[in-house]
């Protein structure tokens, strides 16, 4: 700012002392020349005067023909003060006295140059006084003629005019050096005086207009940074005043627009972020330039380190789309809808749906894109829970029919079975053949009591009824379904190997649920693995119960692994594709989730996530002994 002034300063004040100097100098030139012709005129009045008078005593002394009478008086008037030389010529221009020798080389003839100085003009325009240039310097020449009277008659023939001139030459250079004296104090004064304007103009330009200026400057400076409460002075009445005046009613418009802006802004910020969906506004280059609290939260991040970023640089929360909607819309230029799976930081796995629409400006040109966030969730959920239950009560009635029809010959086969274990003690057989007897029978007898469950929950899916959660002993279920896969895995040649599980792991589940999944988990793996092959099984007790079934069979290809737990669909050939999908939807039920890792020819590993309940001893009795 000091830089911008001091440039103004010195702009100003040269200009003004060019306008000065000019002015002065102009005014010295003219006023010099006119003092120089006055010098020259009063010079020459001077020596015409003296020459008349010269001439006057010489006409005398001519009268009486008194020759050395005219020598003496040329000698004594040569010498008179600023005379330089005193001739007189006859009338054919012959010098016939000087006061001082004269030079051979000058001519006073008609066409020499000194005379041609007057007269090569005309007799009207000629004048008596003239300032020449000589070979001794610059004169002023006076020429008085010497009338031919007729008292002169009887020395001169009255055929002619004159008889001869009388040349009075003054020294010039006398009247120059007063001159140029006189000239030297005036460009001394004049410089003085233009020194004294100057300093006296850039006092006053400083004081009434630069110094307003910085104030007016340094009040928009601190405007254009925010301090819309700053005014600049108002001084006086003049130009600068109704200037101060016009910035501060600006400055008053631009507090008002802004304060209205402002206030529209939160406004439309309040709405924005009490919207539940996730809102975020790119540019065409993709970088974020506005999003609400919604989708920060779903980020993780704080909104100055969102702001400016690319979306897909933000990493964890953003979009993890290989079709992005914003570029996909970028290059068709149509409107972009996409549904997305993300798992969250916690582990939580949601589905969102993301609409892409565009912000054009009046020449209908893409300016921004805004994205919407919607999670649907639970929307997809309802939808999964619709459809499945619109296939339940597609097969309800099959279900209940099939259910009716298949407990008769069940309970028939339940008895036979049943009096086959009461018999076998009494019969007469090994004991080895009665071991073996009683552990088929016994199998028989699980296996036909668990399709007897399963025919009971089909009638209870028909009619609507549901089935209570109960706390189940994860180590019983484990056991139990361990026992019920053993004959196909052993037909299979596949050893499904038990880990040590913590004592006391309790999960709050529908128990035949429950047997259930891992029955279905414990069969996928014992159908993926090889012979030889082993399927482990294990649990981990946390902030949560974790029970992992690992094999190492053919695996799954990754894209076919996030469909596997969509309905229908099986990469088993014969397989009805229903088992992990109503594995999923009953764990989920229970509140966990199911995480699968897999990688073709490196087996799978299945993980049942549940909440964990830690019970007092006599608590769980006293909730096992509930009906």
């Amino acid at each position: 700012m000091k830089l911008r002034f001091a440039s103004m300063t010195v702009g100003l004040t040269l200009g003004i002392t060019a306008a000065v100097v000019v002015a002065c100098g102009v005014t010295a030139y003219f006023y010099s020349a006119h003092y120089f012709q006055r010098i020259l005129d009063m010079a020459r009045t001077s020596a015409q005067a003296q020459g008349e008078l010269i001439h006057t005593a010489l006409e005398h002394a001519m009268l009486n023909n008194d020759r050395a009478q005219i020598a003496q008086m040329i000698a004594g008037f040569g010498q008179a003060a600023r005379v330089e030389q005193l001739i007189l010529l006859d009338h054919n221009g012959v010098p016939r006295y000087s006061s001082s020798p004269l030079n051979k080389q000058e001519d006073f003839r008609i066409g020499s140059p000194t005379c041609q100085a007057c007269h090569r003009n005309p007799p009207d325009r000629r004048q008596s006084s003239l300032v020449i240039e000589t070979r001794g310097g610059a004169v002023l020449r006076t020429v008085l003629p010497i009338r031919n009277r007729p008292e002169c008659h009887r020395c001169h023939s009255a055929a002619q005019s004159i008889n001869g001139v009388l040349i009075l030459d003054y020294d010039a250079g006398g009247v120059r050096a007063a001159m140029t004296r006189d000239l030297r104090w005036l460009v001394a004064g004049t410089g003085a005086l233009t020194f004294f304007i100057v300093g006296s103009i850039f006092i006053v330009i400083r004081l009434s207009v630069l110094r307003r200026l910085q104030r007016l400057e340094t009040t928009a400076r601190l405007v254009s940074q925010g301090d819309l409460k700053r005014r600049a002075p108002v001084e006086g009445s003049d130009t600068l005043a109704w200037l101060s005046q016009e910035f501060n009613m600006m400055a008053d418009s631009v507090s008002r627009l802004v304060g209205e802006v402002s206030a529209q802004r939160e406004r439309l910020e309040t709405v924005i972020n009490s919207i539940d969906d996730g809102i975020v506004v790119l540019d065409p280059q993709r970088r974020i330039i506005a999003a609400n609290d919604a989708y920060l939260r779903r980020t993780g991040r704080a909104r100055d380190q969102v702001i400016g970023c690319h979306c897909f640089q933000l990493g964890i929360g953003s979009c993890n789309l290989p079709d992005c909607p914003t570029l996909a819309y970028l290059e068709t230029g149509s409107q972009q809808v996409r549904i997305c799976e993300y798992r969250g930081s916690s582990g939580k796995v949601s589905w969102e749906e993301i609409h892409v629409s565009p912000v054009r400006d009046a020449a209908g040109n893409t300016t921004h894109v805004v994205e919407v966030w919607r999670d649907i969730s639970e929307r997809r959920a309802a939808e999964a829970n619709l459809a499945e239950s619109h296939r339940l009560a597609s097969l309800g009635v099959l279900a209940s029919g099939y259910s009716h029809e298949l407990n008769t010959p069940l309970g028939t086969v339940l008895t036979c079975i049943e009096g086959i274990l009461r018999e076998t003690p009494t019969s007469r057989v090994r004991a080895a053949d009665e071991a073996r007897i009683r552990d088929h029978a016994t199998i028989a007898r699980e296996q036909l009591l668990r399709c007897r469950s399963v025919t009971q929950q089909f009638l209870r899916l028909s009619r609507g009824q549901s089935h209570e959660d109960t706390v189940v002993d994860l180590g019983d279920a484990i056991d139990g379904a361990q026992r019920l896969v053993s004959p196909m895995a052993r037909a299979r040649s596949v050893e499904i190997v038990v880990h040590p599980l913590p004592c006391g792991i309790q999960v709050r589940a529908g128990e035949a649920k429950l047997q259930d999944l891992l029955i279905n988990l414990l069969l996928n793996a014992v159908q993926a693995s090889q012979p030889g092959g082993k399927v482990h099984i294990e649990a981990r007790l946390g902030a949560d119960v974790r029970i992992r079934v690992r094999d190492s069979g053919c695996g799954i290809p990754q894209d076919c692994l996030k469909r596997i737990f969509e309905p229908f669909f099986s990469m088993r050939q014969g397989g009805t594709g229903l088992g992990l999908f109503l594995s999923l939807n009953a764990v989920r039920s229970w509140g966990g989730d199911i995480l699968v890792e897999s990688a073709p020819g490196k087996g799978s590993v299945f993980e049942v996530v549940l909440p964990a309940i830690h019970l007092e001893p006599d608590a769980t009795t006293v909730l096992e002994a509930q009906p």
